[in-house]
């Protein structure tokens, strides 16, 4: 399986994970997935002062500028793969 592929199927177990992982790396797995799918960030930053999870979300994403989509995806894979499923 490539690279490409394992991440897809990541992304699709993610999902069905029994116990809920914790807010810092759920973070880190929405930025990871961001920067493997979109690339660098593209969107403007929250204009709401008060949406703390998505000011959170951005800055995770703006943090991870320059990494390749391939690395980014080797990260989450690392990452998703210390979880407990």
């Amino acid at each position: 399986m490539d690279l490409q592929q394992q991440f897809e199927a990541a992304v699709a177990e993610s999902k069905k994970l029994t116990k809920r992982p914790d807010n810092n790396t759920l973070l880190k797995l929405y930025s990871l997935y961001k920067q493997a799918t979109d690339g660098d960030v593209n969107i403007d930053p929250p204009s709401n002062p008060f949406d703390i999870v998505g000011k959170a979300k951005y800055n995770a994403w703006v943090a991870l500028k320059g990494k390749s989509k391939e690395a980014a995806m080797q990260e989450y894979l690392d990452v998703f793969n210390t979880l407990e499923k």
